[in-house]
């Protein structure tokens, strides 16, 4: 898919957290070199190849420093879970701002965005959703990523960054419970997604859903099969093993694609939530 015959030089973000910690070797072995950034050490010391560079995303002099002579961003920065408003705001909302705003400033041409299924995790597990229904975030965390996917539109329509926001379910090496049966990626075919962001020549600004072949899967992942993807995971190998043990209801939660964050700080009738005239 690559047009050019010299590699990108990729900046990963988020690298000490679990999932840039399962990409950096992939990523490593397709490009030959990578830059690494985060807030912290990463635990796995760099590679021959992989450089470390601390950034705290929302200083704007640090993020700076860390695109300089990019062609391409990995963004997985940021905080992973729901968090205090302050927190959110802070690290997924202004460190996303300033990190688009620093690439388009050094010329960065692809920034491959780690969005969530949590910014759309409000509508209900009866509907079967595609890339183009609008956010439904379920927490403040959600919320951030429906930010991020907008944000990219922004900067590929008025600068020509080139943009693949993924709506990632949930990476390891099995699906864990009943729900990530339906969204389980993966890290090989989630690493299949970031090469088609970081290289398909037509791309322009996409959102697809990070997900493996799911027999239960909620998303119609068709766009992302026409850039190219074809993912080789199977959750449903896993199922027997997933349904053998038995999981406490969660009468809210239960309901909604998002789970558990749909729940936090509920209180509202669920009968109507993820209904009604968005939905």
């Amino acid at each position: 898919m690559n047009p050019s015959a010299e590699r990108p030089r990729v900046l990963l973000t988020g690298a000490a957290g679990d999932v840039g910690t399962r990409l950096r070797p992939l990523l490593l072995a397709a490009y030959g070199a990578l830059r690494l950034s985060d807030q912290r050490e990463p635990a796995v010391a760099p590679a021959p190849g992989e450089t470390f560079v601390r950034a705290d995303l929302a200083d704007p002099a640090q993020v700076a420093r860390i695109v300089a002579d990019i062609d391409a961003i990995v963004h997985l920065g940021g905080f992973s879970v729901e968090g205090p408003w302050e927190t959110i705001l802070s690290s997924n909302i202004v460190g996303t701002q300033v990190l688009y705003e620093a690439a388009r400033v050094a010329g960065v041409a692809r920034i491959v965005f780690a969005s969530s299924n949590h910014a759309v995790g409000f509508y209900r597990r009866d509907r079967r959703i595609d890339h183009g229904v609008p956010p439904r975030p379920d927490t403040r965390y959600g919320l951030s990523k429906a930010f991020g996917e907008a944000l990219g539109a922004l900067y590929a329509d008025k600068h020509g960054l080139r943009v693949l926001n993924i709506r990632i379910g949930n990476v390891g090496d099995a699906p864990l419970d009943r729900r990530r049966l339906a969204i389980w990626i993966a890290p090989s075919d989630l690493m299949q997604l970031v090469r088609i962001g970081i290289e398909h020549p037509d791309l322009r600004y996409e959102t697809v859903y990070g997900a493996s072949d799911n027999a239960r899967a909620w998303w119609d992942n068709r766009r992302a099969h026409e850039l190219g993807y074809r993912p080789a995971a199977r959750s449903e190998d896993h199922a027997a093993r997933v349904l053998a043990v038995a999981e406490p209801a969660d009468p809210v939660g239960d309901l909604f694609q998002g789970g558990g964050y749909c729940t936090q700080g509920f209180d509202h009738d669920p009968a109507i939530a993820g209904r009604g005239n968005v939905g």
